[in-house]
Formats: C-alpha cells, sequence, structure tokens
C-alpha cells in the first residue's frame, strides 16, 4: 500500500472548536469584555490599577538596582581587612625626636605659646573630661610600667595629664602621644563652659595646650592634631608603637571599629590596648567584634573595657 492509499485510510480529524468560531464562546467573550470595561472606568478601580502598576514596577526596579553581594568571601574579608605591617619599631628614647621633627619641624609646639591673640580667650582653669582620674589608668600603669602611651581622643586632656602624673609618681619617664582633631563633634558647646571661636577655630587645641602646660607635663605629653586614621596611620609608617594605647574617641561602631583595629597594629607585644565607654551600643560591638575575630578577651573595670 503506497502513501497516497494509507493517508486515504486515516481518520477525518474532528472539527475545530475554538474560542473565537463557536458563538457561545465569542459571547463569553463580550461579556467579559463589556465587563473589564465597565469596571476600568470607575473611578475607584483606575486608582487601584494606578497603584498595583506602580507597585509592580517599583518592586521589579528594586530588584534590578539592588546590589549584588558576590558569592566570594573575599569581599567581606576585604573590608574587614586592616594593614597590619608598619615599620620597624624607634625606640622609645627617640618617638618624642622623631615626631617633633615629623609634625612641629624640629621644635616644641609649646615654645612661644601662648599666641598673642589667644591668651585672653582662654580659660585658667577648664580642664574637662570623662572618667579621667578612674582606676583603670593606675592599674594598668603598675602592670606594664609604659614608655610610650598613645591616646586615641584626648578632648581637652583631663585623663592624659592624670597619667603624666601617675607616671612620674612611679619614677617611669613616659611619653604620652594624644591623638584628636580638636574640634570637638558638630554642634558641641558645653553649658558650664565654652570657647570662643577664633576665626571658625573652636580653640579646644589651645586650652588642651594650656592645660598640659599648666600641669607641667610638656616634657612628657605630645599631641598629633589629625583625625584618628590619619594619625594612627603615621605612628605605624614611621615605627611609632605604644606600650599601653586608649581608644576612647568617636563613640559609633565604625569609627570605633577602625579606631580600635589601627591601634592594635602598633601596639607593641606585651602591650595592652584598653578604651573607654564600653556602655555605648556601637563601641560595645566593637570591642567584642575585634575581640573575637583576634582571640581576645574583653574585662572590664569599670566604664573601660581591656582586651587580653
Amino acid at each position: 500500500m503506497n502513501a497516497q492509499d494509507k493517508e486515504s485510510q486515516l481518520p477525518s480529524p474532528p472539527p475545530y472548536h475554538g474560542h473565537t468560531s463557536h458563538p457561545r464562546h465569542r459571547n463569553q467573550f463580550r461579556k467579559l469584555a463589556a465587563l473589564a470595561y465597565n469596571t476600568l472606568s470607575q473611578p475607584r478601580a483606575c486608582i487601584i490599577l494606578l497603584i498595583l502598576s506602580f507597585t509592580v514596577g517599583y518592586l521589579s526596579h528594586s530588584q534590578v538596582v539592588q546590589p549584588h553581594f558576590s558569592e566570594d568571601i573575599a569581599d567581606l574579608e576585604y573590608h574587614n581587612t586592616f594593614p597590619t605591617q608598619c615599620s620597624d619599631p624607634l625606640t622609645s628614647l627617640s618617638v618624642r625626636q622623631t615626631l617633633l621633627d615629623k609634625v612641629f619641624g624640629g621644635e616644641s609646639p609649646w615654645k612661644g605659646f601662648p599666641p598673642p591673640q589667644v591668651a585672653p580667650l582662654l580659660w585658667k582653669r577648664w580642664n574637662k573630661g570623662w572618667d579621667s582620674n578612674a582606676a583603670v589608668f593606675r592599674h594598668l600603669i603598675e602592670q606594664v610600667q609604659p614608655r610610650v602611651i598613645i591616646e586615641v581622643g584626648t578632648f581637652l586632656g583631663a585623663s592624659a595629664t592624670h597619667m603624666a602624673e601617675l607616671t612620674q609618681g612611679m619614677g617611669l619617664q613616659t611619653l604620652i602621644i594624644c591623638i584628636d582633631d580638636f574640634r570637638g563633634w558638630p554642634g558641641y558647646y558645653d553649658q558650664d563652659k565654652s570657647m570662643k571661636m577664633l576665626n571658625g577655630d573652636s580653640m579646644l587645641l589651645y586650652q588642651f595646650m594650656h592645660n598640659v602646660d599648666k600641669s607641667n607635663a610638656t616634657e612628657s605629653i605630645l599631641f598629633l592634631p589629625f583625625s584618628t586614621n590619619t594619625a594612627l596611620s603615621g605612628l605605624c609608617e614611621w615605627g611609632v608603637y605604644g606600650d599601653l594605647i586608649e581608644v576612647d574617641a568617636a563613640h559609633d561602631f565604625h569609627s570605633a571599629w577602625a579606631d580600635i583595629n589601627n591601634a592594635y597594629k602598633i601596639l607593641r607585644p606585651g602591650g595592652v590596648l584598653f578604651g573607654h565607654d564600653y556602655a555605648w551600643d556601637g563601641v560595645r560591638k566593637a570591642v567584642h567584634s575585634f575581640a573575637r575575630l583576634n582571640g581576645l578577651r574583653v574585662k572590664l573595670d569599670d566604664k573601660h573595657w581591656v582586651l587580653y
């Protein structure tokens, strides 16, 4: 049997009954179209349709512009990696002169202090601080016997001058390096005392210098008037390490996290890193995150935290 005979014996296909070929289906379609038209012609329906269209469009757009998180964990590691290699450490006796040369042109910043335009604006007695005479300072100085102390965040120098008094009383030749931009914080105003601005300068640096001068500590205290990141990076580059480092600058997580990481890399072996304001949520999270990642323990001494 040839192909033509086979084809002639196949059953005829059933008639097609699609939606548009049957009168009943066409009538149902017209009714649905009329219902949709009447519904959408109502103001409330139009508003609902517009809201739904906007919502769908917004969600679709949001899915497109949302940041794509790499599957490579190296991205996360990069954001949490701080430089760990610093220059070879200087001897403690050469640190002071190195800072004078690098920052102050080789001369003491107290030479000719105070400038004539500043002298009448200084408070004779204003060395405000927070827990600046806490017992933790004596505890750690007695334990570490530091030759170099680095204070990250110093404000008016209350804790720095207290530590200078302690080290001198123990017969230690200790240099205290104070890091601060001496600008306070945006909107800073002291209800009891405040500085009169001079050409937009809050003059906290001059009040700090005055306080150090009145404490007879100009030979044992130096300052770096920069941001904490800039100053700590400079110490790392110059090979200046601390036996005792206090972190007490900004209290949000990211600032505390960066300060702790940058300070730790210039901590001498056997030294101690500690800080203030453990009660602040950002500081506490930064301290414990750092301790977990570096296999350290956190000890509390009143309002101060200490890493071991």
